[in-house]
């Protein structure tokens, strides 16, 4: 119900409302994911995770897939709601590179430039589409990369959705 919520208003939401509604969302709650920092324009999120009995390994570190988690919707929402609602974006990929184990509180920074949002604007408008990375560092408290993350995000102009189904 919140995803299905976030998602129908995702350009419309107050940010907020998405830190809220996302600190509540079972993905989020289950893993111990949480938003600490979001600009109201979007440009800039913060997301941790402590390390708790219910988000380690075997081995006694954080989980993977949870380190993955905190790092998944957040590049994909900050472009839509920097965006506008003319254009289409999704999470077309993902890869992750674990480089040390991961203990106590982990952090993940998300940043979008005025350049950056404007050279995606540009680019789907000339080509109709475009695809590009954006990678993400997880650090721990020593401010060490516990790993990257390399997000492929695919951002296209609607209106070039609706004439190529016409054609």
């Amino acid at each position: 119900m919140i995803a299905e919520l976030i998602r129908r208003k995702a350009n419309k939401l107050p940010v907020v409302w998405l830190v809220r509604l996302g600190n509540y969302w079972s993905p989020f709650r289950g893993a111990g994911i949480k938003i600490i920092h979001a600009t109201p324009d979007y440009r800039h999120m913060i997301v941790q995770m402590k390390l708790k009995w219910f988000n380690r390994n075997y081995v006694g570190t954080h989980f993977g897939g949870s380190l993955y988690s905190m790092t998944d919707p957040f590049y994909m929402m900050m472009f839509i709601n920097n965006l506008g609602p003319s254009y289409i974006v999704w999470d077309k990929s993902a890869c992750i590179d674990f480089l040390k184990p991961g203990r106590g509180t982990v952090t993940a920074h998300f940043i979008l430039s005025e350049e950056l949002i404007n050279d995606v604007k540009q680019k789907a408008d000339a080509l109709g589409k475009t695809v590009f990375d954006m990678p993400v560092e997880i650090k721990d408290e020593n401010n060490e990369i516990v790993a990257k993350v390399n997000k492929t995000i695919y951002v296209r102009k609607k209106n070039q959705a609706k004439s190529k189904n016409r054609s």
